[in-house]
């Protein structure tokens, strides 16, 4: 097995990681307001917040970026109650979500991205050791985390199908449960990693 498969199988695996359950619950609040038919959309969206993780990503690892472990372990959590949060202002309106997302979703998802690629910085410079070829990995790496997050969001996507048209539940319950669930979960994570 080649060193860039090697790589790529590692990112993809990482995905599904449940000590990386905090950027799961990312991809479901970002994903919340959406429907099947909006998988093109959905698909720019995550991407945006691969190219993002993946800038600070390749900078941290590089070591061309210092930042405080603690401070992302808070911030991760933040980004997922304001996406909730913004999720839950536009429920009752989840097809317009995308256009009124501070009129730009695929920014946001950026930003929030470059905080999630500090998280994920500290497993990747461990995997990395004293490796000669760092950017053949670290792209490998990144090419793994978008496939594994393209088939959560296509999982995330065809369960809300489900229980949206198979199910009938209106598509603005869908939107506030799930947004719920997700800010619980960081709530949960903002208290543990403050101390509180």
């Amino acid at each position: 097995m080649s060193v860039f498969q090697t790589y790529v199988e590692l990112g993809f695996f990482h995905i599904f990681n449940l000590q990386a359950y905090d950027h799961l619950v990312f991809l479901l609040a970002l994903c919340a307001p959406y429907v099947a038919t909006d998988w093109r959309r959905v698909a720019v969206l995550v991407t945006s917040f691969t190219l993002g993780h993946s800038v600070t990503l390749a900078l941290a690892t590089l070591g061309f970026v210092r930042y405080s472990p603690q401070a992302i372990e808070v911030l991760i959590p933040i980004t997922i109650l304001l996406t909730c949060a913004l999720n839950l202002r536009h429920a009752s309106q989840p097809t317009r979500h995308q256009a009124r997302l501070w009129a730009a979703p695929n920014v946001l998802a950026a930003v929030f991205g470059l905080i999630h690629g500090l998280g994920f910085s500290s497993y990747l410079r461990e995997l990395l050791g004293s490796s000669s070829r760092p950017l053949v990995e670290l792209l490998a790496f990144n090419v793994g985390v978008e496939l594994g997050q393209l088939l959560i969001v296509a999982l995330l996507l065809a369960l809300g199908f489900v229980v949206v048209r198979a199910f009938r539940a209106p598509q603005r319950d869908w939107v506030l449960v799930v947004s719920g669930a997700a800010a619980g979960v960081a709530v949960v994570l903002l208290l543990q990693n403050t101390g509180g």
